[in-house]
């Protein structure tokens, strides 16, 4: 079966409240949905960027996959990858591959017959996930209640929260708003922090070594992730695992992560590193040097393959990309217990709702 012309189309979705993290502030959310065609069986995939991923999409990589056999993903990944030589791979035209690629696993599973799980392997039958918001922008009883919903309400038995508030330059509050996560989520949930790249080094390890005393067993992106020194520093000093990689928009960037030794656990996001087709690579790569991985945000388009990792951690169930999902797609996963069950249904499990979300088209 040969592949038709992708079809792109683009959405911005208003926050439900504004967010913000340590380093950046934002009142929309953008979906970039790739559909790809053989026959009639269609897939879909996504990531989450600016309008100009659409654009790139359209203009440099649909025509690509053109007439190319459905099945064989590695050769459409690997003409994508080398066609954006010039224009640089990392940032939108990494973004661009990651959807039509996700979208590509989904077809060729839906042509098979079979849940995405299976064409993977699974080895896990359901996939671990932590809650993920807690934006500094939140006022306590906010931060309480989205606490409270994913623990007490659904039992997610992990949470994660914003910290670094304002390029680090809060850290009483920041340190506060943890002790206040602490004493919503009690002492049985495991509660994670997440900087953005805000701190110095020094001061990175004087806010990890604070966090200490309310058992967070998670920092991520203390300093920045092109910080390697930096990150390894923080790793080496705090008692916490040190967590960084959703930047990895191709296999070296994961490869030079973990051979500095910058942290304990690798995340790799498929929306941006390349799709799935190189999110299982880097796992595996993780896999080679004892780590384990993490899947960063987009938690529908991770679920499947995430299931085929013998070194998961969890998978991010991110606030503003649950929702969207949610809102844009039918077959959605419930999250209730901590896990997800990502192995039932065709594909990947979802389908566009494309008429109920059509008033949030841009593109």
């Amino acid at each position: 079966m040969k592949l038709h012309l992708p079809v792109i189309s683009v959405y911005t979705v208003p926050t439900d409240a504004p967010e913000a993290d340590g380093t950046l502030a934002w009142n929309a959310t953008t979906v970039v949905i790739a559909e790809v065609t053989a026959g009639d069986v269609t897939g879909t995939g996504w990531t989450y960027g600016p309008v100009a991923v659409g654009d790139f999409l359209r203009d440099h990589l649909a025509a690509l996959v053109e007439g190319r056999g459905a099945l064989d993903i590695p050769a459409a990944h690997d003409a994508m990858c080398r066609a954006v030589r010039n224009a640089g791979r990392p940032g939108i035209a990494a973004c661009a591959i990651s959807a039509l690629d996700i979208a590509l696993w989904d077809l060729k599973a839906r042509i098979l017959e079979l849940p995405l799980a299976r064409l993977l392997g699974a080895c896990r039958e359901r996939v671990p996930v932590y809650g993920s918001g807690g934006f500094t922008t939140y006022q306590d009883t906010h931060l309480a209640a989205q606490l409270n919903g994913w623990v007490h309400g659904q039992h997610i038995p992990r949470v994660k929260i914003k910290i670094g508030e304002d390029w680090g330059r809060a850290v009483e509050r920041d340190v506060a708003r943890v002790q206040a996560a602490r004493e919503v989520i009690g002492a049985g949930a495991e509660l994670y922090v997440d900087a953005n790249g805000a701190y110095t080094r020094k001061q990175a390890v004087r806010v990890g070594q604070a966090l200490t005393e309310y058992g967070v067993g998670w920092f991520e992106e203390p300093v920045s992730s092109d910080d390697l020194t930096g990150l390894r520093l923080v790793r080496d000093t705090v008692p916490c695992d040190v967590a960084a990689g959703e930047y990895g928009y191709d296999l070296p960037y994961f490869a030079r992560m973990i051979a500095a030794g910058a942290v304990d656990c690798l995340q790799i996001d498929a929306t941006r590193c390349g799709g799935l087709t190189e999110f299982l690579r880097a796992a595996a790569l993780a896999q080679a040097h004892g780590l384990d991985v993490s899947a960063h945000c987009a938690p529908h388009a991770h679920a499947a393959a995430s299931a085929a990792l013998p070194n998961l951690r969890h998978v991010e169930w991110f606030h503003d990309h649950v929702r969207i999902e949610d809102m844009f797609f039918a077959g959605v996963l419930d999250p209730t217990g901590g896990t997800i069950a990502p192995t039932q249904g065709l594909g990947h499990g979802l389908t566009l709702r494309a008429e109920e979300v059509e008033q949030y088209r841009v593109a």
